[in-house]
């Protein structure tokens, strides 16, 4: 077969059924096992290799596996307590617990560089295509994801206690596991809303 031939460029139909049945499931809803370190190295590979004007790699991953969950949920809890003395107990027991919800936890932190002519919005675009491409490689490998923020990526008092430098903030948190329970389909949008043709 000639090596132009369209055929080598359509994509494999078992790729377009992952994108197709691809679901996010609820961190609070997660249990074990996560991922290997195998597994967890092809997931960051995966989520690596996406659209990045400039080859800036204007993002950089935190990996939050076994106790480090443990010892993010106490710098949680101190970042509350720090701010809200009176806080309860049991909103405290809550922070502590927020990355015990999965196996594995993975922190994307999108890196800004100003001053050059690619623009901010590509950057974190592409910040947003690492946690897009790590949930569709998670599910290639049978785990469930979710890519959420929560108040922890927004808190100044953890953004300093991740390392965040000037021109950092969080895109997102992806928690990565196996559903408690089967994943129910959720309401789809209809494209003849969404998509128009000019």
């Amino acid at each position: 077969m000639d090596s132009t031939s369209p055929a080598l460029n359509r994509p494999a139909p078992d790729a377009l059924d992952l994108l197709l049945s691809r679901r996010s499931g609820s961190a609070k809803a997660m249990t074990s096992p996560g991922p290997s370190s195998a597994e967890m190295e092809k997931i960051l590979t995966a989520a690596a290799r996406v659209p990045d004007h400039g080859k800036l790699f204007p993002w950089r991953i935190i990996l939050f596996e076994g106790d480090a969950r443990r010892r993010m949920g106490e710098a949680l809890a101190g970042c509350v307590t720090d701010v809200e003395p009176e806080a309860s107990q049991e909103r405290i027991e809550m922070e502590r617990g927020r990355f015990l919800r999965a196996p594995v936890v993975v922190g994307v932190v999108s890196r800004v560089r100003e001053g050059i002519p690619i623009p901010e919005w590509e950057q974190l675009l592409s910040a947003g295509a690492v946690c897009q491409n790590m949930l569709i490689a998670a599910h290639a490998l049978g785990f469930v994801a979710n890519w959420i923020t929560e108040w922890p990526a927004y808190n100044a008092r953890v953004k300093e206690r991740l390392g965040l430098q000037a021109g950092e903030r969080i895109a997102g948190f992806v928690y990565i596991g196996h559903p408690v329970q089967p994943l129910e389909e959720r309401v789809r949008p209809d494209l003849s809303k969404i998509v128009s043709r000019f």
